[in-house]
């Protein structure tokens, strides 16, 4: 059973930084994808980054040369550097993997992820 936990949320001012963790277990990263999404309140869910098993690395043009993701596969831990924070990145961030590997342009696409963490919350004040 796949199981996704993130965590490192939290409340940052105006440029700050803040690190998300997702501790991924019974998940083969083998020829797949995972990737951060974001959902601010009455909006749609986003993707935010995504990185494959090939370590191909794709992002949202909101957050290109800001945001980093990366993963450390001896323990299955996908991570989200978020620099130079703004108000429009408060959102609940999701860390999300997919079933299969993914072609480019699908890459942050919601549909494409069969499973799915809680969530965790970021709010970046002025």
């Amino acid at each position: 059973q796949v199981q996704l936990v993130e965590s490192g949320g939290g409340s940052v001012q105006v440029g700050g930084s803040l690190k998300l963790s997702c501790v991924a277990s019974g998940y083969i990263y083998s020829r797949r994808c995972m990737a951060w999404f974001r959902q601010a309140p009455g909006k749609e869910r986003e993707g935010v980054a995504s990185i494959c098993s090939d370590v191909t690395t794709t992002y949202a043009d909101s957050v290109k040369g800001r945001f980093t993701i990366s993963r450390d596969n001896d323990v299955n831990i996908l991570y989200l550097q978020m620099n130079s924070l703004k108000p429009e990145d408060t959102a609940m961030y999701y860390c999300a993997a997919s079933d299969g590997y993914l072609w480019f342009e699908d890459r942050l696409s919601p549909h494409r992820y069969k499973y799915w963490g809680q969530g965790t919350q970021v709010t970046v004040s002025s």
